[in-house]
C-alpha cells in the first residue's frame, strides 16, 4: 500500500485550497489568491509572493496596518489581436492577500522589492523579551 506524502504545511487549509484551485476542480473560492512563503531570517520576517507579469509601479500596492500586511495586484490581459486564445490557463484580474504579521513586528520598518516575478517584503522584528513569571498571592 502506498501512503500519500503530506507537505509540511502548518494547517490542512492551505492543502485544501490548493486542491480546490487545481485544474481538475477549476474553482477559486476567494478570488485570485497570491501564493506566498514566509520565514524569519537575520531578525526579520520575510514574505515572498509570486506575482509574475505585473508592473510593480502601476499594478502593485503593499500596505501595512493593525498588524496585517496587505498585498494587492492586478494583471490585465494584453490584447494583441481580436482573436481569443484557444486555451488560457494564465490568471488575469485582481489579486489580493492579507497576512497577519508576528506580534513582534515593527510596522515602521518594512521594505519591499520586486524581481523576476517575485515580491519580497521584509519586516523588522523587535527582540522578544521573556516575561518573568511571578507568584500570585491567593487570598482566602
Amino acid at each position: 500500500m502506498n501512503l500519500v506524502e503530506r507537505s509540511q504545511g502548518r494547517f490542512l487549509f492551505p492543502e485544501l485550497l490548493e486542491l480546490l484551485e487545481s485544474p481538475v476542480f477549476g474553482f477559486r473560492p476567494f478570488g485570485q489568491v497570491i501564493r506566498v512563503e514566509d520565514f524569519v531570517a537575520d531578525g526579520r520576517y520575510v514574505l515572498r509572493a509570486e506575482l509574475p507579469g505585473i508592473d510593480p509601479d502601476k499594478d502593485l500596492e503593499v500596505t501595512v496596518g493593525h498588524g496585517v500586511l496587505h498585498i494587492r495586484a492586478e494583471k490585465a490581459r494584453e490584447v494583441k489581436d481580436a482573436k481569443e486564445p484557444r486555451r488560457s490557463e494564465i490568471a488575469y484580474g485582481a489579486f489580493s492577500r492579507s497576512v497577519t504579521l508576528p506580534p513582534t513586528a515593527e510596522t515602521e520598518d518594512v521594505t519591499a522589492a520586486y524581481k523576476d516575478g517575485v515580491l519580497e517584503i521584509t519586516v523588522g522584528l523587535k527582540e522578544e523579551h521573556a516575561a518573568e513569571g511571578r507568584r500570585v498571592l491567593v487570598r482566602h
